[in-house]
């Protein structure tokens, strides 16, 4: 006996009738399970990463609420076939796989992942199941072949990537057809006559099949063309080879015609999938760029010849030594084999004497008709990389380790069909030595295949094997910059970018990046512009470049800038949001919203633009229309916590506060962050709900200890809930931290003026004018404060100059105005000022539509006119001044006209009243007087 039992030979059998003893096999099928599932489990806490981002996170076909007929008209990406942007790959059946997966159990990575595994488990048993029914005679071999299969480490890109699934199931689909094809062929009892079509259902089956596998990837298709040459080369070889000679030719057709039969209805069944398949592409390949396959691009024939020959010899080799995987292999990683003096030609003439030897073997072996072994290898190894060899067609890659996933298969049947035969050649000790060493490459690859999975495990981890694995690959430094620029990590990004351009200076996309990462806008323009030199189309540079230009005040370029992005990137949602939001600052309304709903018809599934359209429609006043895109856009991505929190705004606008709050407090289920809370910590201040909007704004300083805003909104809540010495010490503590901050003192005032200590909340306010703000009403404001606490010490002239000053830089500030006419009355003035500050304060009550404020002036007004030595002129100057005012402001409507008209002639009727009253009792009191003196 030997280690693995493969010395010794196997007793000849019918292959297609002998099977394994039961227990051996579900024993063994239970070793391949177990294998696999050890193998990956580190997987299993993988993030999504790469490519998985953008075929499931950011892929709106995905989400449970959409259409499923988008998954049958869009490509992988969820872009649409016909759009010049599209990579053309249709595969509607991932695509529902993964839909299922967050049907099921969210996006979870986890659950992904697992079914991931299990394909894989799946596509090894039904791998040992097909070579020891079909391929060798010895089922220790197939046992053989599928626990290398198991292992490998070339496959952890498909099994540990997310995206990978389309090349596991696909393998899955490629072993079932293959199956169901042999199952529908009968079996060949005579030399003269090819086997017929035992089951019609079968073949159907088997078209069905082959269509699901191409529909999961595009490799799929290749398992047609393996049926048909295994049908010809295998099942057909006695008759096909026995007539084949002069003699005999005429009657092939005859003898041969139900492998005709199946051959005609395959081949015509392919060519009308292909032209579907071609016109789902409008008939148009998909585009590429010099960095995802330069050699495509290289303008000599010998060149391209040269490279993609040796790019054959390369995929070779990383099934026979896996030692350096890495996730991405374009811009540089493999250099241009530009002559026949380059040593790697070397390399592909080895390839071509390799595959020409078991070329002649399988001929040979065939007309001794003694093996098939080394055929159905060479099948399985050549036909699924036929897609990615450039042979028909330019591909967007250099090497992917995922697409040698299903040729790995024939890689491992002639690995084992090799030992087979070396171990029946050598003795009882060779064979051990043998088997041992095969026991040591499945613990070697194990093991490779275990640390793989650890690089698929995060997204740092990932792109920095890359930069480790392929320093010269400037598409990995481009990757880890991104990632860095995401991490906040800015001064690496800008390195790795700058490396990326030093490897591959064309490279627009890192000049954009480093346009975007740079605080100088010169730079920022230049590396813009530049990007735009490459590529005239990149239409992230030109959305940038308007940006910016939009930013220093140059609208008519930036306008030209968003308009290209726009044409060149239909899909891109940002560009309809800048070039909508540069036309609303232009009171361009009408065009705004024409590109809001543009960019809408054009990204449906875009939350952001949604949320972006809604703020326009507020700022229009549309709030009802506004909350429908908010929650469209909270439809679309149910964690868009922004929409939600503006959806929260509007509703509390319209003292909506029960639905306010429970939109906010639903993006706090999304998120835990200062801008969800303040608003909500607002909302509970401004309902008098003070001990909620403490919590509130208390967590909100522990997620930013260093916010002065949310300190103050704090201490503000703690002075209205009286705890004022709290807010004191607070209110203190900002300042002592930020001495400029104008709203500290504005509430340390308040707080000192609660307290009556006027005299301190008078130099509160002073410190704040000292500030010298900006903003004209805040001014406007501190003066009218320190006005009032002028007033309560009783300092009369300095108040009326606070107040004066505040209505000099707000004019419509109708309070100030009154309290100068109440001054001004009390110190007796002059009564033409007196009713020129009431006719301008109630000028201000109209034009703001201060309802509160009128009766309270009228009133104010009738008080003034009694205590006046000529009521009745004080008062009609008052309402005479009014009318002036009013009639001659163009900017009141009609209707409000008639409503203050109305409303000084009540006024002037009830003053008649009020004034006849008080003269018949001055008269009455005279009569008294008069007859007590007589």
């Amino acid at each position: 006996m030997t280690a693995l039992g493969l010395g010794k030979k196997a007793r000849p059998r019918s292959w297609l009738s002998v099977r394994p003893e039961a227990g051996r096999d579900v024993g063994r099928y239970a070793v391949l399970t177990a294998l696999c599932a050890l193998c990956y489990s580190n997987s299993l806490r993988g993030e999504l990463v790469h490519d998985d981002v953008w075929a499931i996170i950011n892929n709106p076909d995905v989400r449970p609420g959409s259409s499923l007929g988008n998954i049958f008209s869009n490509d992988f990406w969820g872009k649409r076939m016909a759009d010049n942007t599209s990579h053309k790959s249709y595969r509607p059946l991932c695509i529902l796989t993964f839909k299922l997966n967050i049907l099921l159990g969210g996006m979870t990575p986890l659950y992904f992942h697992i079914i991931n595994v299990c394909l894989h488990c799946a596509v090894t048993c039904l791998l040992m199941y097909t070579c020891e029914r079909f391929v060798f005679e010895d089922s220790r071999l197939a046992f053989v072949t599928a626990l290398l299969f198991a292992v490998h480490p070339v496959h952890t890109e498909a099994v540990s990537g997310i995206v990978g699934r389309a090349d596991v199931f696909a393998c899955l689909l490629f072993l079932l057809t293959f199956l169901s094809y042999i199952r529908s062929v009968g079996v060949c009892v005579s030399e003269d006559s090819a086997p017929s079509t035992l089951s019609a259902g079968s073949l159907l089956v088997t078209l069905f099949l082959g269509t699901c596998a191409m529909l999961v990837k595009e490799t799929g298709i290749t398992v047609f063309g393996v049926c048909m040459l295994y049908d010809a080369l295998v099942l057909c070889r006695k008759p096909l080879f026995n007539n084949l000679t002069a003699s005999r030719f005429r009657t092939l057709h005859h003898i041969c015609s139900p492998f005709f039969k199946r051959a005609c209805l395959i081949s015509g069944y392919v060519l009308i999938i292909m032209s579907v398949r071609l016109w789902l592409m409008g008939g148009s390949m998909p585009l590429f760029s010099e960095q995802d396959n330069p050699a495509s691009f290289s303008p000599h024939l010998l060149t391209r010849i040269l490279t993609y020959s040796y790019l054959l010899s390369f995929n070779a080799a990383l099934l026979l030594a896996p030692i350096t995987l890495c996730y991405d292999w374009q811009v540089g990683s493999i250099p241009l084999v530009e002559s026949l003096g380059d040593m790697r030609v070397v390399a592909t003439a080895l390839l071509l004497v390799g595959m020409a030897t078991l070329t002649l073997h399988c001929s040979f072996s065939l007309q001794r008709k003694d093996s098939r072994q080394v055929l159905v290898g060479m099948l399985f190894l050549v036909f699924p990389f036929i897609p990615a060899s450039n042979l028909f067609f330019r591909v967007g890659f250099v090497v992917a380790e995922r697409v040698l996933y299903m040729p790995s298969m024939g890689y491992c049947i002639l690995v084992a069909h090799g030992l087979g035969r070396l171990c029946s050649l050598l003795g009882r000790w060779g064979t051990t030595v043998l088997s041992v060493s095969m026991l040591l490459l499945l613990l070697l690859f194990s093991w490779k295949t275990v640390q793989q999975n650890h690089v698929w495990l995060s997204r740092e981890a990932l792109f920095l094997s890359g930069i480790q694995t392929l320093p010269h690959n400037a598409k990995v430094h481009y990757n880890y910059a991104n990632f860095l620029k995401d991490s906040g990590q800015h001064q690496q990004a800008i390195h790795h970018y700058a490396t990326a351009l030093r490897l591959f200076p064309r490279h627009a996309s890192a000049m954009n990046n480093l346009g975007t990462l740079t605080h100088d806008p010169e730079e920022a323009e230049r590396y813009y512009r530049k990007a735009l030199e490459t590529n005239p189309q990149h239409n992230r540079a030109l959305f940038n470049l308007g940006n910016l230009l939009k930013s220093q005040g140059k609208d008519k370029e930036a306008e030209t800038m968003l308009k290209h992005s726009v044409q060149h990137g239909q899909h891109f949602a940002d560009a309809y949001s800048s070039l909508a939001s540069l036309y609303a600052e232009q009171k361009r309304f009408a065009e705004a919203s024409d590109v809001y709903l543009k960019g809408i018809e054009n990204c449906p599934d875009s939350s952001d633009l949604h949320n972006n359209y809604g703020v326009f429609l507020v700022d229009l006043g549309e709030g009802e229309l506004a909350a429908a895109h908010y929650q469209q856009a909270v439809r679309l991505k149910p964690t868009h916590y922004v929409a939600m929190v503006n959806l929260g705004r509007l509703l509390r606008s319209s003292n909506e506060n029960t639905e306010a709050e429970s939109w906010y407090k639903r993006a706090l289920l999304v998120t835990k962050k200062v801008e969800i809370l303040t608003p909500l910590g607002a909302l509970y201040y401004n309902t008098g709900r003070y001990q909620e909007a403490l919590q509130v704004y208390t967590d909100a300083t522990a997620l930013q200890p260093d916010n002065t805003d949310i300190w103050l909104a704090l201490a503000q809540v703690l002075a209205m809930a009286s705890r004022t010495k709290e807010a004191k010490k607070m209110t203190l503590d900002i300042i002592s931290r930020e001495a400029s901050c104008i709203e500290c003192y504005r509430l340390l005032s308040a707080i000192y003026s609660k307290h009556g200590n006027h005299t301190e909340a008078l130099d509160a306010l002073d410190k704040a004018l000292q500030q010298s703000p900006s903003d004209l009403t805040v001014r406007a404001e501190l003066y009218f404060s320190k006005g009032n606490q002028l007033r309560e010490m009783n300092q009369l002239d300095q108040a009326f100059e606070s107040y004066k000053q505040a209505v000099e830089l707000k004019p419509d500030q109708s309070q100030a105005w009154m309290n100068m006419g109440g001054i001004q009355h009390i110190k007796d003035s002059c009564q033409r000022v007196t009713l020129d500050i009431f006719a301008s304060c109630w000028m201000t009550v109209v034009r703001l539509d201060l309802t509160p404020y009128y009766l309270p002036l009228q009133w104010q007004v009738v008080q003034l006119s009694l205590k006046s030595s000529d009521p009745s002129v004080c008062f009609l100057g008052i309402q005479q001044r009014f009318l002036y005012c009013f009639l001659f402001n163009l900017s009141l409507s009609q209707e409000k006209c008639i409503i203050i008209i109305s409303a000084v002639i009540v006024n002037l009727l009830i003053y008649a009243i009020i004034v006849a009253k008080i003269n018949a009792i001055k008269y009455f009191n005279a009569t008294l007087f008069t007859s007590g003196v007589r």
